[in-house]
């Protein structure tokens, strides 16, 4: 009689603690998946977070005042970082992702960067040539020459590169991905909208600052 009673006060405690665990509605391989290996990060002192966007993508433009709001209530230790996404089979992609590279080294990517997506999925332009992006940028005081010589130079070739190398590395699929640390990969698909995306952030976020205790 004692022994079926402690089985029983034993499955209530492994019910109750998966319960506590199912609570948190975040688990690996629904809301979250593994990036396999991972990918190492700029610095290891920090929890790295990337954005995966398109300029073209109506989410990321939807996603993106989340994504800034809850960037500006980040701790010194969370680096967040943007990357344009790139598909090989897919070259207005490549070319936006050279625009945005192209602000960065000329100094204007906060100038440009939520205009841009404004530009596009409000004011319906369709920036997907080099001329195109060159009148847009000539309106933020960009010299267009400068900008097509920046658009094509070697710096953001390399920068180009290297997104390329890290849309593969990190397995996604589509756009806007999260990736946490090199380490985890999430999207709206698997939290059930961008809301549930910025928790699953949160919670990988925290995983990840415990495991370096």
């Amino acid at each position: 009689m004692l022994k079926r009673y402690l089985f029983s006060l034993a499955s209530l405690v492994l019910v109750a603690m998966a319960l506590q665990v199912n609570a948190k509605g975040i688990d690996e391989g629904i809301e979250y998946q593994l990036v396999t290996p991972p990918v190492r990060t700029e610095s290891e002192s920090k929890i790295e977070v990337v954005e995966m966007f398109w300029y073209g993508c109506p989410h990321c433009y939807q996603f993106e005042p989340k994504f800034n709001s809850w960037k500006k209530k980040q701790s010194a230790n969370v680096n967040v970082i943007r990357v344009p996404a790139v598909f090989g089979n897919r070259p207005v992609w490549e070319l936006h992702a050279r625009a945005y590279y192209a602000a960065e080294l000329l100094g204007v990517q906060d100038k440009i960067h939520g205009p841009l997506f404004e530009a596009m999925h409000v004011k319906k332009q369709k920036l997907s040539s080099k001329e195109a992006l060159a009148d847009f940028f000539v309106k933020y005081g960009v010299d267009r020459n400068e900008f097509l010589d920046t658009l094509y130079s070697f710096g953001v070739g390399m920068k180009v590169n290297r997104a390329i190398d890290l849309t593969k590395r990190y397995g996604i699929d589509g756009v806007p991905t999260i990736i946490v640390n090199g380490r985890y990969r999430t999207h709206a698909s698997l939290t059930n909208g961008q809301t549930g995306m910025l928790k699953v952030m949160d919670f990988l976020i925290n995983k990840e600052s415990q495991a370096k205790k």
